[in-house]
């Protein structure tokens, strides 16, 4: 049996309305990244490897090291690291030796995985203002803005310790 780990968090629980918010939340975005993922089927992209083509089409010379590639995509550097091996069986992508850090690797866009991009990019933006653009009203959708903008200042939630939930 494993031992339950001592908290110094004292409960300050959600009450109903927050609680009905933040489950709504939460199926909220699973909804979501599943119609977008889905709607990326037809490319044979994810949305984790669309994300990575737009990252690097927006990098200078369509390039980044992974790690820089792995903050800007939100992903360990361990699941980056299978994920562009997929996209590079498939021509989307090639790791390239950085020649100021032997130990750093790029990654670069191909022309293959750009041409891919420039036509998944009109049905995944139309996926986006269908599923949630359209969806909610402008002042809705501006209110999210603000929303997100101050979860992104909270202090630790980008280094991973945020209290959780």
């Amino acid at each position: 049996m494993t031992a339950v780990p001592k908290t110094d968090c004292p409960p300050r629980w959600l009450d109903e309305d927050q609680q009905q918010i933040w489950r709504t939340y939460l199926r909220g975005v699973h909804h979501l990244d599943e119609y977008l993922d889905r709607a990326l089927r037809p490319f044979d992209l994810s949305l984790a490897e669309y994300e990575i083509l737009v990252s690097l089409s927006e990098a200078d010379e369509h390039r980044l090291r992974m790690s820089d590639l792995a903050d800007a995509v939100h992903q360990s550097r361990s699941r980056l690291t299978h994920t562009v091996s997929r996209m590079e069986k498939g021509g989307l992508i090639e790791r390239l030796a950085c020649p100021s850090d032997r130990r750093g690797v790029w990654a670069q866009l191909t022309t293959t995985g750009y041409d891919l991009l420039v036509v998944a990019a009109p049905c995944h933006v139309e996926s986006v203002r269908t599923a949630l653009v359209d969806a909610a009203t402008p002042e809705d959708y501006e209110a999210l803005g603000r929303v997100f903008a101050a979860v992104l200042a909270v202090p630790d939630i980008a280094q991973g310790r945020g209290k959780q939930a």
